[in-house]
């Protein structure tokens, strides 16, 4: 190159650079004042390839920091430089900074020492808590899901933002929305329930908590609803199994959580998941994630693996030949980024090699990473990298979030039973015997920090107990073979008693992720323990903490009260306690249904006419119906009105039904609406939640409940696969439960 030449071509890279900048001397990707899209593109224009596949990588927090057990204690600055190098990366995971100091360091070295300066994206785990050190621990989503109350599970969304945001966090691995059809499944704890209307209404809730007024707050961070889709339903409840189910029972149903979750709430991001969808891998279903996703809930967030889905079609579902024939179907299909897939050089070997063979284009690139960009850019990111350390201190595990999670874990407990005035356990001079190993257990429930302990029901009746109650234990039965309970000791507890507080269910080896069951019996120690116990005539009340519903059918039948406690969070042996000695009038409400026996599952009250569950060698029926919850007073429900009785297919109309408090305690009911469509073009379900209520009566107070019925709560995919409401009649239902139904009317939609 000639001097002439060199000097020209310096010139031109210096007016290059000029004209790239806006006059205010930034890129204008740096300009907070120009719309999101216009400074994405003109990131990706600067962007080499190495810095686009980077950005769909996720990187283990022990990749850049100092980690003891679960959370990073502080920072490394030659891992940080190890893993980022010049090109910055896209995210870490499994991190948990103690403080914002660590995240702002890690960002620091990203906007600083990388070529662009692109933010790295801090994610998180927080189904019902965000799961770093000392956080607020909420109970279980399925327990909050029995609270009926989404006001409540807004307030827990914000309160996961709030702390994850302190510590620098962006995103949240959450809400779970899979519908809770097969308690089989391990991880049914994790859902909000078996019922759309439920789960929907409780995923909006939450993913509006956790994402606030704005993304770019201090207290927002990321929704990522998961598992999408239809997870939950895998082959004989077996996690990541195979899923067989026709497109219009999926829309009518198992979408219908996520795509309110993106088109009410919001969502921001979205975790494909394991399993194959009629053959289909879930990451590399192009019709998932961009023809439903994208195009038609017009979804603008970004889709993450699930923890090596993409691997998995490489050696478990076989349908990509090799990790490069995996990244092209998953990119192509409209995924963004792994997690843990494959190790940083095969990731980005394999991507590289697609575009070299031209299975990928550039283009392809620029799709994938334009979502990962904009959700940074929404986040505020380029301009507010960092968080105020000092943050942590006024809103981490306040007070005020403590007793929002005793609120959740009072308000989700549900009385399944209570026969002979047994509950509330109210005598000042009551002698109690807790008897059960899972009485002394803290465990606050799954996905949260694995350091967190929980108040056991034993210490919060301790706690709770009057003055002259008498608490005392006896473990009476072990989950391990080799542990030692004198079941005898436990006998002569409960007869020396006024009553015995049994405490029976499941513990950690056998509920959570990847822990199914075939049988979802109580085992057989709990089973005699409670039989003993019962046969010295003492009132009984059983406590039932597990994360999925069980077969009691023993139980059931010959112990007077069962009380239902979920996995109750932090707060949760208080909350028990006040329960069970009449402090708080429970007042939830089932989100799921219990089976009689596991030959019944899938069992749930969402079904269609013909499907009957009949059985030569078993009683007809659920054990307890979706919805059912008792109280310490009754209601009474009268004076059903529809207005107006006929109304157009694009109408609305409003259900007003009276409820009054007829005990002698104050109490709260959870109204609920049921719909059927008499007569649709393809079947439908017997009953369809459509609405629900909390109402707090005072003893003799009633109240008039409202509902407004709308087209979305009458709409079908019909025969053409085409969503729309059918004119004809539609039975209105209103009560406490599923089955317990106390009004009724008709409501026609008139054709146009």
């Amino acid at each position: 190159m000639t001097k002439t030449c060199y000097y020209y071509f310096i010139i031109t890279l210096v007016f290059a650079s000029c004209a790239k900048q806006n006059g205010t001397g930034k890129y204008p990707f740096k300009d907070s004042t120009l719309p999101v899209e216009k400074r994405v593109d003109d990131l990706l224009s600067q962007m080499t390839t190495e810095e686009k596949i980077n950005q769909m990588d996720m990187y283990w927090g022990k990749e850049v920091a100092t980690l003891e057990k679960h959370d990073a204690v502080s920072y490394s600055e030659e891992k940080t430089a190890t893993a980022l190098g010049n090109t910055g990366i896209g995210s870490i995971h499994d991190f948990y900074p103690l403080s914002a100091e660590i995240t702002n360091q890690i960002q620091k070295y990203a906007v600083e020492k990388t070529r662009l300066g692109i933010p790295v994206l801090f994610i998180e785990e927080g189904l019902h808590g965000y799961c770093g050190n000392g956080s607020t621990t909420f109970p279980i989503p399925l327990q909050l899901a029995s609270a009926w109350d989404t006001a409540l599970v807004r307030k827990v969304g914000r309160i996961i933002g709030t702390e994850s945001r302190a510590h620098g966090i962006h995103m949240i691995l959450g809400p779970v929305l899979d519908l809770a059809r097969d308690p089989r499944w391990g991880r049914l704890e994790e859902t909000y329930g078996e019922d759309p209307y439920l789960v929907a209404s409780n995923g909006v809730a939450i993913v509006k908590g956790m994402q606030g007024q704005g993304l770019d707050q201090n207290n927002t961070v990321i929704a990522e609803p998961k598992h999408f889709a239809v997870h939950s339903l895998p082959e004989a409840g077996s996690n990541i199994g195979p899923v067989f189910i026709g497109e219009r029972e999926i829309r009518s149903t198992y979408m219908v959580p996520f795509e309110k979750a993106v088109r009410e709430g919001g969502a921001k991001g979205i975790m494909a998941a394991y399993h194959e969808l009629d053959g289909i891998p879930c990451v590399s279903s192009r019709w998932l994630l961009t023809d439903v996703l994208r195009k038609e809930w017009g979804f603008k967030g970004f889709v993450l693996s699930d923890l090596g889905a993409i691997r998995m079609t490489v050696n478990s579902h076989m349908t990509a030949k090799d990790t490069t024939d995996a990244m092209v179907q998953t990119i192509k299909a409209g995924l963004n980024m792994q997690f843990y897939d494959f190790d940083h050089k095969s990731f980005k070997d394999a991507i590289n090699q697609a575009l070299a063979e031209k299975t990928l284009t550039e283009e392809d690139l620029n799709v994938a990473v334009r979502d990962i960009l904009r959700v940074k850019f929404m986040l505020g990111l380029f301009e507010k990298p960092y968080v105020d350390p000092a943050l942590k201190l006024t809103v981490f595990h306040t007070e005020e979030n403590q007793q929002l999670a005793l609120q959740a874990a009072h308000e989700s407990i549900v009385l399944l039973k209570n026969e002979q005035g047994v509950l509330p356990l109210k005598n000042e001079k009551l002698r109690i015997a807790v008897i059960g190993e899972l009485a002394e257990s803290t465990y606050p429930g799954g996905y949260a920090n694995p350091d967190k302990i929980g108040i056991s029901i034993l210490d919060g009746l301790k706690q709770r107990a009057g003055s002259t109650q008498i608490i005392s234990y006896e473990k009476g039965y072990t989950f391990e073979k080799t542990g030692n309970a004198n079941k005898q000791k436990a006998v002569d507890l409960a007869k020396r008693s006024d009553v015995a507080v049994v405490v029976l269910g499941e513990n950690i080896q056998i509920v959570g992720e990847g822990k199914d069951r075939s049988n979802i019996e109580l085992s057989e120690n709990q089973l005699d323990l409670i039989k003993a116990i019962q046969a010295t005539g003492k009132p009984i009340v059983a406590v039932l903490f597990n994360g999925r519903p069980l077969v009691i059918n023993w139980v059931a039948e010959n112990v007077p009260a069962i009380v239902e406690t979920w996995f109750s969070g932090e707060k949760g042996g208080l909350a028990i306690a006040d329960v069970l000695l009449g402090k708080v009038n429970p007042s939830g409400k089932l989100p799921v249904t219990f089976p009689r026996s596991v030959g019944q599952i899938p069992f749930y009250y969402y079904h269609k006419p013909s499907s009957k569950h009949n059985y030569v060698d078993l009683q007809k029926g659920p054990l307890f119906v979706f919805g059912h919850g008792l109280s310490y007073t009754t209601f009474e429900y009268s004076g059903i009105q529809i207005s107006p009785e006929t109304m157009a297919i694009d109408g609305t109309a409003t259900i007003k039904v009276s409820v009054k408090n007829t005990g002698s305690v104050e109490g709260t009911e959870v109204v609920q609406l049921y719909v059927r469509d008499e007569v649709g073009s393809v079947t439908t379900p017997v009953k369809a939640l459509k609405g629900f209520n909390r109402v707090t009566l005072q003893p003799g107070e009633s109240k008039d409940i409202s509902f407004n019925v709308g087209p979305e709560a009458l709409w079908l995919w019909n025969r053409e696969m085409k969503r729309v409401v059918e004119p004809g009649e539609f039975k209105i239902m209103i009560g406490s439960s599923s089955e317990d139904i106390r009004q009724q009317g008709k409501l026609v939609v008139a054709a146009k």
